[in-house]
């Protein structure tokens, strides 16, 4: 009892998970203003029988700035001439930490709608928080890359990197379960990067992360490629039937086991205000909890944690430092 008056004190509360038990923040307030709000599963917002609190997670110390943490580099390019989504045009990024030596393999990390983990100021701040992980040996040596979906045009809307305007391919390539945005990564992207950095060809040195339809993406990669891809992270992922994904569950529990470790996060208020998300197949918070057991019923090496926001990335950047400490635990640093 008394570990629990210590944490309810602090402004937690503890909350038990399929992978057991972690910190949940308390404070309720309004939801995060950069919320993936303009994403292809949008639904229109009407009255619920029992609305939820919104809450905002707060961030520690390892979403900041540290005096003295050295900075790794992030540097822009666009990819236009794409072969396995021929027509469309995209914005990409590769970060590279301080610590990287060309002459030692460096750990991936792909991210996909990568603009909204790019961002210091956003929900993730994936640099920053590499930063002081890579610095302080909770993770190794990574080297990230930032992809954002494509656009089906010829040139690039006179608009910010963000949610909008949405690009028209989305859906398409991270929705669909078939193997074509793992031949667009293993065929294009990454043999881009590699001309320019040293990376390990340890599939177990290979993570992937997403948000929504991202998530779903990242875990599509790797199902389809365990060779290349071993470590998944899921943050409100669209484990739903936008293109099939709801049966990802089944799928999982009538195939062999794969080597695929995940890391999985959702919020009991995901998506739950439209009446077509209450339909089954299409009710976000039923898809995570039916993912994590099918996980657990195959024994794979996954953490699940439930928080109470929405469909957005407040809850899973708050917890993001956590997140990597626990996907790189055992990697050599």
């Amino acid at each position: 009892m008394a570990l629990v008056t210590a944490f309810l004190t602090s402004g937690f509360i503890i909350a038990f998970c399929m992978s057991g038990w972690v910190a949940e923040p308390a404070a309720a307030a309004q939801q995060n203003t950069n919320a993936h709000q303009q994403g292809t599963n949008r639904q229109p917002s009407v009255a619920v029988r029992f609305p939820m609190t919104e809450v905002k997670y707060p961030y520690g110390p390892d979403s900041q700035r540290k005096e003295g943490v050295p900075r790794g580099k992030v540097t822009d390019f666009d990819w236009t001439n794409s072969a396995v989504f021929a027509g469309t045009i995209r914005h990409c990024s590769i970060y590279v930490p301080a610590q990287y030596d060309a002459g030692k393999p460096a750990a991936l990390m792909v991210f996909q709608d990568g603009h909204t983990y790019q961002k210091e100021d956003g929900d993730y701040r994936a640099p920053v928080v590499f930063d002081n992980l890579i610095a302080a040996k909770e993770m190794p040596v990574t080297i990230a890359v930032f992809i954002d979906p494509g656009f089906k045009q010829t040139e690039f809307p006179n608009a910010p990197r963000g949610w909008q305007p949405q690009p028209q391919n989305r859906s398409f390539e991270y929705d669909s379960m078939s193997t074509n945005y793992s031949e667009f990564l293993m065929s294009e992207i990454l043999p881009h990067v590699r001309k320019q950095y040293r990376i390990t060809d340890d599939p177990e040195g290979h993570g992937i992360c997403g948000i929504s339809s991202g998530a779903i993406c990242a875990w599509t990669v790797a199902w389809h490629r365990p060779d290349q891809f071993r470590k998944v992270v899921s943050h409100v992922g669209s484990f739903t039937n936008i293109r099939g994904g709801d049966k990802y569950p089944e799928m999982i529990r009538a195939s062999d086991w794969k080597p695929i470790r995940i890391f999985v996060q959702d919020g009991a208020n995901d998506l739950r205000s439209s009446p077509q998300n209450r339909r089954p197949g299409w009710n976000w918070v039923i898809a995570n909890h039916l993912l994590a057991a099918a996980l657990e019923e195959k024994d794979y090496d996954y953490k699940y944690v439930f928080g109470e926001g929405g469909h957005n990335g407040n809850h899973g950047g708050a917890i993001f430092p956590d997140t990597m400490r626990w996907l790189w635990r055992d990697y050599p640093k």
